[in-house]
């Protein structure tokens, strides 16, 4: 792609800065080799892990046996002319997560060389060109009446190839979209579609804990999670409260998943009611972690609940299995449940509009001469 009439090109003649070529790199798509201290044999860097834009990394063959460490930049075939990524890992750990990955495909690119400062300024023009193009690609797909969105644009670093990642709810005809690319962007189109999930990482964003995205910020195993994860959970039911910016489910509804899993087995398979001497117990609700059952002297109403541990809850079932209705508590410790509390702020916006009202008077009103 030719990059003429880029805007991009007046920022980068601007800006002549390249791309410091670190060793300690951070960020999701990073891996940590745990493996660095040991002594290795030479043949051990022949497979080489390498990371590019967004989720994407592959792994070479390091055929010239090239000096590599973790952070590097260097030039690697491609389909079509050459990329320039980071290597994130090498000797054994690399081939590890090879055979881990994928054991049965070898791979079949090889690395060309260690990027030299013509290949990271190449590369830096062109990743400058993404935004640009994108913004353009957006506007052919809605001129076309095309149900789809255009996500993000990945350049090779050579500038011959750009990969252009979509959001479509079903299938989507764009084989004239794409001879409309190539013809104004005079390069090859790579379409590749993403799910939600996937958008929301490249996009990135601050979750309702206030931290960065788990997906934009460490996470890289993006699965797909079930509305069953709340309710093993004993979450409430609230779609707003339990979907993330993707609009799909959290994905941190899986973090405590297993441990909830764990504590449910020592739960009956359902909360039976219970004989007492103050009259019939019924289960409201539980809390899984702590082993508690909270029960209520009314099938209908949550006035007045208490709680029971769960060893208190199996000891009361063999009682009455035995016939025997045990005093699980007196009437004065049941609590009711409280209702949650909604602020209001209008009443203090009306006492400040009033405050302001009194205080604007008694400025405007007149002073008497003094005689």
């Amino acid at each position: 792609m030719s990059c003429t009439n880029c805007p991009a090109k007046e920022l980068l003649n601007k800006s002549n800065s390249v791309t410091e070529l670190s060793g300690d790199v951070c960020g999701k798509l990073d891996s940590y080799d745990w493996l660095s201290d040991l002594p290795g044999s030479p043949g051990d860097d022949l497979v080489v892990e390498v990371r590019f834009k967004n989720t994407r990394k592959e792994f070479f063959l390091n055929k010239n046996h090239f000096q590599l460490k973790r952070g590097d930049y260097i030039a690697v075939s491609s389909t079509q002319g050459h990329d320039v990524g980071q290597v994130t890992l090498t000797g054994k750990m690399a081939l590890l997560q090879m055979n881990r990955k994928n054991p049965k495909a070898a791979p079949e690119k090889v690395i060309y060389r260690k990027a030299t400062v013509a290949d990271i300024e190449n590369w830096n023009k062109f990743k400058l060109c993404e935004k640009p193009v994108m913004i353009q690609a957006r506007q052919l797909v809605e001129k076309m009446g095309l149900d789809m969105k255009i996500s993000d644009v990945e350049f090779q670093a050579d500038g011959t190839k750009a990969t252009f990642y979509y959001i479509a709810n079903g299938r989507v005809d764009f084989r004239e979209l794409i001879k409309q690319y190539a013809k104004k962007f005079n390069i090859k189109i790579d379409m590749r579609q993403i799910g939600a999930r996937q958008e929301a990482a490249m996009v990135g964003g601050i979750g309702s804990c206030g931290n960065e995205l788990c997906c934009s910020s460490w996470r890289s195993n993006l699965e797909s999670v079930s509305s069953n994860a709340a309710k093993v959970q004993e979450l409430p039911q609230n779609i707003q409260k339990l979907t993330g910016q993707c609009g799909k489910l959290k994905c941190c509804l899986m973090y405590e998943l297993d441990s909830y899993i764990e504590a449910q087995k020592d739960f009956p398979d359902m909360l039976l009611e219970l004989e007492t001497e103050m009259g019939i117990a019924y289960p409201k609700k539980k809390e899984v972690l702590k082993k508690v059952i909270w029960y209520g002297m009314s099938a209908t109403s949550n006035t007045k609940i208490f709680p029971l541990t769960l060893d208190k809850v199996k000891e009361v079932i063999m009682l009455n299995k035995k016939g025997i209705k045990p005093s699980v508590l007196s009437e004065e410790q049941a609590v009711s449940e409280v209702e949650p509390q909604y602020v209001s702020f209008e009443n203090d916006l009306n006492m400040m509009d009033r405050s302001k009202q009194k205080s604007k008077k008694k400025w405007n009103k007149p002073v008497r001469p003094v005689n």
